[in-house]
């Protein structure tokens, strides 16, 4: 059985945090062990990464937004998954460019948290409705030109494939797969909007309708669709 993901809410309301614990909770898998909760993020200098794999973040604490110092989590070598109730666009996407995995706003948080916190711990792109929203609305100048390789080969990356698979699945190798995803990265630093991280580069790609949000979805091997197409097939077969 594998581990459960470790986590740590940063929340400076009380009622907050105990329902985020109810939600852990009653995962049906245990897929979520809470370890740690404080109310401002110096309550995270007890818990290493060693010791914590994603960290929930309220982006207010004590009344001033936190977005600024999402990047020092990043740093320091911490997941983030952004959790509030702010919905401007700009807020959102300011959260992401700073490193944060996902941003989940309180409203659809017992639909997506849990699922959001085990994306962030296994390095895998998730996008909630609200995140989606504010990556299509916002109006950021200057939109690179992205080529249909380039775009197929962030697709796959995004849906979670690696550069190894991206390769295979494109006939091509894993060193030009390398190259289309640094070519995209630099086609938006000099625009201006760089995309250093995979979460980054996902929202830049979104944003300018490169990747629709519903593109996101685990990628199926090639044996796994042909025995799909098979079982069709037998179902559809005379007499069955």
């Amino acid at each position: 059985m594998e581990q459960p993901v470790r986590v740590a809410i940063i929340e400076d309301h009380p009622v907050v945090t105990e329902g985020v614990a109810s939600w852990i909770r009653s995962d049906p898998g245990q897929r979520v062990r809470l370890v740690h909760t404080a109310r401002d993020l110096a309550g995270l200098r007890n818990v290493p990464p060693p010791s914590v794999d994603v960290v929930i973040l309220d982006l207010e604490l004590s009344g001033e937004l936190v977005t600024t110092q999402i990047s020092r989590l990043v740093t320091a070598g911490y997941r983030v998954v952004a959790f509030s109730g702010h919905s401007d666009p700009v807020i959102v996407m300011e959260t992401l460019d700073n490193g944060a995995h996902a941003y989940v706003s309180k409203e659809e948080g017992r639909d997506h948290l849990v699922e959001a916190v085990l994306a962030a711990a296994a390095d895998r792109p998730y996008v909630t409705r609200s995140q989606a929203r504010a990556m299509l609305a916002d109006q950021g100048p200057a939109r690179p030109a992205l080529s249909e390789q380039e775009r197929q080969a962030l697709l796959l990356w995004f849906q979670g494939m690696s550069k190894a698979s991206v390769g295979r699945r494109m006939s091509i190798t894993e060193n030009t797969v390398r190259q289309y995803i640094s070519r995209a990265r630099a086609k938006y630093a000099a625009t201006g909007r760089t995309a250093p991280s995979k979460d980054a580069l996902l929202a830049r790609a979104i944003e300018d309708g490169v990747i629709r949000p519903g593109e996101i979805v685990p990628y199926q091997s090639f044996a796994h669709a042909d025995r799909l197409s098979a079982d069709r097939l037998s179902e559809d077969a005379p007499g069955r």
